[in-house]
């Protein structure tokens, strides 16, 4: 036996610190660690012996595999061959931090160095998907002990160039990334060419910080790359940037609806290649596409605990909800997206947060992210994040009339038309900054750079977004035209923000055309748009147009019970009223049980109700 006495719990039971019933529970991990750790590591394989010994291998294989491997001193083949089935099956449910657990401790009791050194190196590739970068490190040094073969030298070279894209964003990793790319070549296609795509993401995050490898550069050497009968999401999504950035616009448009088709359809497509589905459909306008293929992003990264994704995944979502007017959803992704970025320390800067607080007319939020973030994305090399913040900055000015402002703003971040998802959208704020400021010839220039993709699109969000920006230029019966066009386009859209700002728009033309009752109906109905969806900005903005043809605009009348909830109880609560448990909320805003049940009962308080149940009549 383990010579542990009866009595032996009785100090933990008593002091609070250990529940015994039909499970042993710490009353937090710590202790349990602690209680661990505390014990000689001999007790601690005599203790996983025995719990494996009384594991049913049919019911419940990988624990049994996991105490033998943890009660195993020495390499023992038999034991990691348990634990590498283990893995598949972790994967196989979408347990991507467990397999990579399994694969780690399979590689410390694998004997032949050869196939120590490919277990470490595929345990150190979920650990990159899982967010554990130090663990990673480790076990690549490890595989480097070992004698390599050609294959794994390479995929060492393309471990460390992805743990430099996610743990940076910046400039040093596409060179590396299309390095591994070229070295996979002759070893791996079908490797290579998902790397290149790699190197595409990379060079789009660096942007004007790329320096010699930006994605016209990466496009250019992706090109030749063999492509196969069958093109899989990720064939495709390299194809349609190569064509875009080498032969333009109108040769990518093709090849990328085709790409973002699979991303929406098929349901076991690589995680990775969804955040480029994402850009796709955003670069195509295709709101439909970018809804469904972010929100299955989302889905995917959680679904499979994949830490590294889920900020991307977290992050694009947010924007899109941005765009179609839903905020508050926006907001609890942003925050979501800062809890992991921080539990995992990979780098991304505040796009969400940054465009949100842009949208809310948040000038102090907006100054104070750009100056806490611009130093750190500049030293890191993520350049994308210079023209993001541009744009919100753009976008923000316009939104509280200082159109001096937003014009400087979106004109720098028009300066760089490879900017997917952030350039395109500053050209349609220089447009009406530059208008308002007088500056037509430059208006008109920016609506000829944009008018380039939305025809090419044709979508109703592309088609609506340029009518709007031409009536802008526009006088008499055809700028009215224009407008009407404008609202009929993008009421068949999601993107109820881009309809608002069409009514605000049209309704300023018509009071400065002397139709008041006409002006009155648009700027009504645009204030009501904006208020509802906390654009509090835009909102005023037509507040002030709506007075200026003696009409005065009415705020929301919302009863409000009790204080107001926080954002992250805002948050805690949605999730609890999703149906999510104390520990699922926890584990997903990465805070512990307890400290939900703390909010929860914060919640309860302030919404004058008394259970879970009743959430969903409050919120």
């Amino acid at each position: 036996g383990l010579g542990i006495e009866d009595s032996a719990a009785a100090p933990a039971v008593d002091g609070g610190v250990l529940e015994l019933g039909a499970r042993a529970r710490f009353r937090h991990p710590l202790a349990r660690s602690a209680a661990y750790h505390s014990a000689p590591q001999q007790r601690r394989q005599q203790a996983h012996r025995a719990l494996a010994e009384v594991t049913d291998p049919l019911l419940d294989p990988d624990r049994r595999a996991w105490h033998l491997a943890q009660a195993t001193a020495k390499p023992d083949d038999d034991v990691a061959a348990e634990l590498m089935r283990s893995a598949d099956r972790a994967r196989a449910r979408g347990g991507v931090a467990a397999a990579a657990a399994f694969l780690e401790r399979a590689a410390d009791l694998t004997v032949d160095p050869s196939q120590r050194a490919q277990r470490a190196l595929d345990a150190a590739a979920g650990k990159v998907e899982a967010g554990a970068f130090d663990v990673a490190l480790d076990l690549i040094t490890r595989a480097q002990a070992c004698p390599l073969s050609a294959p794994q030298r390479a995929r060492i070279d393309l471990l460390r160039a992805q743990l430099a894209f996610v743990t940076s964003r910046g400039s040093e990793a596409p060179p590396l990334l299309l390095k591994a790319a070229e070295l996979l070549g002759s070893i791996d296609v079908t490797r290579s060419r998902t790397t290149y795509l790699e190197a595409m993401s990379a060079a789009m995050f660096a942007a004007r910080l790329a320096g010699r490898w930006g994605v016209v550069e990466v496009a250019r050497a992706a090109r030749d790359s063999r492509r196969p009968p069958c093109p899989s999401l990720s064939d495709l999504l390299l194809d349609g940037f190569v064509a875009r950035f080498t032969d333009g616009y109108r040769a990518g448009v093709p090849i990328l609806r085709r790409a973002v088709d699979v991303a929406v359809t098929s349901p076991d497509e690589q995680l990775p290649c969804l955040w480029l589905a994402s850009i796709a459909a955003l670069d195509l306008w295709d709101d439909n596409g970018w809804d469904l293929v972010s929100a299955r992003h989302i889905e995917a990264a959680r679904a499979t605990g994949a830490l590294t994704e889920l900020p991307l995944a977290l992050s694009t979502r947010a924007v899109m909800l941005q765009f179609a007017g839903k905020l508050t959803e926006s907001e609890a992704l942003v925050h979501e997206v800062q809890a992991v970025t921080e539990a995992t320390g990979a780098g991304l800067a505040p796009y969400g947060a940054l465009l949100l607080a842009a949208y809310r007319g948040d000038q102090a939020k907006v100054s104070a992210l750009i100056d806490a973030t611009t130093k750190d994305i500049t030293r890191r090399g993520e350049g994308v994040g210079l023209t993001v913040a541009e744009r919100a900055s753009a976008l923000l000015n316009n939104g509280i009339g200082d159109y001096k402002a937003a014009m400087a703003a979106a004109r720098s971040a028009a300066e760089h038309p490879t900017d997917l998802g952030a350039t395109p959208f500053a050209w349609v704020e220089l447009v009406e900054a530059a208008v308002r400021c007088g500056k037509t010839d430059l208006a008109a220039d920016s609506l000829d750079w944009l008018s380039e993709m939305t025809r090419v699109s044709g979508t109703d969000w592309a088609l609506g977004v340029e009518a709007r920006s031409r009536a802008l230029l526009n006088d008499g019966s055809e700028a009215e035209r224009l407008y009407r066009e404008a609202i009929e386009q993008l009421s068949r859209t999601r993107m109820r923000s881009e309809l608002a700002r069409g009514h605000l728009l049209y309704g300023e033309w018509l009071r400065r055309e002397r139709r008041r009752t006409d002006a009155r109906a648009q700027l009504r109905h645009a204030h009501d748009m904006f208020d509802a969806m906390g654009m509090d900005a835009f909102a005023e903005r037509a507040a002030r147009e709506l007075r200026a043809t003696g009409e005065t605009a009415r705020k929301r009348n919302v009863e409000v019970s009790g204080e107001q909830l926080t954002a992250q109880e805002t948050q805690i609560a949605r999730l609890a009223r999703d149906g999510l448990s104390n520990p699922e909320i926890g584990a997903r805003l990465f805070i512990s049980a307890r400290t939900v049940q703390y909010h929860l009962r914060k919640v309860f308080t302030k919404l004058d109700i008394t259970s879970r149940s009743q959430l969903d009549r409050v919120l």
